[in-house]
């Protein structure tokens, strides 16, 4: 992807024909729906998240709104969306984002603030670097040709099952170094019911709750957690009894030393490995369900993928050498994830001095963009509800590389694992494993969906609303 300055980019001052930075209006804000007393847009936003933030997109790129009596600010501009992204350790802040999500995540990565937070990331990065990623790739090829060879010709299936199975088996392989279905089995049931517990907390009244007021919900996720906690202590309590060394995350994690020569603690360890199976099982596994139901309804975009895998593949499983040259397969998961984004919105907490778009933005505001929502936006997309894996091709002229005509996307147009200093640490892992999953599975199969009327539900990640029932299709 490529940014480019705009039609109000000039000329310098005394550097005739050179061109400048581009000249930026103020951000004229926009007011959002009326809301309710007490509530704000609460109501609205709770009922359907994704359609809400359509509609403020709809109103403009600087949209005021109300989180119950607290201060928001809706931005759809990719501009406007790199700011926030680039500025969240210096002029904002990561927003608390309550008790459900502290429950399940602790104070990880993707919580910690300020120094905590940069020291967590030096330590946890080492373990997701592409060198580690290309270690892990083995096994997720090998998870996915077991998954294969039991597939048969004409088998009915539930996709959101298999892939979630499949993705579990890969996370406690690589993550935990473990390899029992039980191990996957467990931890798994206990994340599904807390993920589903964060996302109907966060866009519900319990948003608004203080932490101490009981509720069923949460309840179920401090359940759910504790079975979490009691399978990572017994695995990190396997690991440190061991006297041999494993390639695992966990393993790398534990070894792990800050500049002063200290280790992540216990607790720190736990959050961690939970934060980094998230990113592993989750966010793939939502992909590559997504992924089969798009490739089941275009028929064109499977052709081309399948043409792919028999040119490149040939006679052998993919390996993570193979990575770099299925540009087609990546660009079917990339186009997965602007239509369907794992993750749908980001948040943000303005601090003194905070600006969007050259205007200040008050302390206290919350700052919120939606993938979802900028993912679908005309503006940067033509056509933009179609599946069309092309836009990602490096053919692409946006990319300079020539080729078939392609969109110019500015950058922050496409920001499924975010951005900035706070990117996803597991980006790369996902986007490997989906590509490498979905490689294995196509070259044999094709799978025909069946449930029509399938919607996104905004949970902790973006996951389909019901069983995503297919007719497994061996290839000719």
């Amino acid at each position: 992807m490529t940014t480019h300055a705009g039609p109000d980019a000039g000329a310098r001052d005394g550097e005739a024909g050179e061109p400048g930075p581009p000249v930026r209006e103020p951000a004229v804000f926009a007011e959002g729906p009326r809301g309710v007393p007490l509530l704000g847009n609460l109501p609205a936003f709770g009922k359907d998240p994704l359609a809400f933030f359509e509609q403020l997109r709809e109103r403009g790129d600087f949209v005021r709104w109300r989180f119950g009596r607290s201060r928001a600010l809706f931005i759809a501009h990719p501009d406007n969306i790199g700011e926030l992204l680039t500025e969240i350790e210096r002029t904002f802040d990561q927003p608390d984002l309550g008790i459900a999500f502290r429950t399940l995540l602790g104070n990880g990565v993707v919580v910690a603030k300020g120094a905590d937070w940069r020291r967590k990331r030096s330590l946890v990065q080492p373990s997701v670097r592409p060198k580690q990623v290309r270690s892990y790739a083995a096994t997720m090829a090998e998870c996915a040709v077991d998954l294969a060879d039991r597939w048969t010709d004409g088998q009915r299936i539930d996709i959101k099952k298999e892939m979630a199975a499949l993705t579990q088996l890969i996370a406690v392989r690589t993550i935990f170094g473990v390899d029992t279905a039980a191990d996957a089995e467990s931890i798994g049931r206990a994340m599904d019911i807390a993920q589903k517990e964060i996302g109907a907390e966060f866009s519900g009244i319990g948003a608004l709750l203080p932490d101490w007021v009981p509720t069923p919900g949460r309840a179920r996720i401090k359940r759910a957690t504790a079975v979490i906690d009691a399978e990572v202590s017994r695995v990190v309590s396997r690991h440190r009894d061991g006297d041999t060394e494993r390639p695992d995350l966990l393993s790398r994690l534990l070894a792990a030393r800050d500049e002063t020569g200290a280790r992540l603690s216990d607790r720190e360890i736990r959050d961690e490995t939970v934060t980094l199976y998230i990113g592993g099982h989750e966010t793939t596994s939502s992909t590559l369900v997504w992924a089969w139901h798009l490739l089941s309804r275009n028929p064109r975009v499977r052709d081309a993928l399948t043409e792919e895998l028999d040119r490149v593949l040939a006679d052998h499983e993919p390996r993570h050498d193979d990575y770099a040259s299925l540009t087609y397969t990546q660009a079917v998961v990339k186009e997965t994830l602007r239509l369907y984004p794992t993750i749908w919105l980001l948040t943000g907490l303005a601090k003194e001095g905070a600006t969007i778009g050259g205007t200040p933005v008050p302390a206290g505001t919350r700052v919120w963009s939606s993938q979802w929502a900028t993912h679908r936006d005309p503006r940067w997309y033509g056509d933009p509800e179609a599946f069309r894996p092309e836009r990602w091709l490096t053919g692409n002229p946006a990319n300079g590389d020539g080729g078939e005509p392609g969109e110019e996307i500015p950058e922050y147009a496409w920001f499924p694992f975010g951005g900035g200093p706070r990117v996803c640490l597991g980006t790369r892992f996902a986007l490997v494993e989906a590509v490498l999953v979905l490689a294995v599975l196509a070259r044999r199969f094709h799978l025909d969906v069946t449930a029509d009327g399938i919607r996104p539900v905004p949970s902790l990640t973006l996951q389909p609303d019901r069983d995503v029932l297919a007719t497994v299709r061996a290839r000719g």
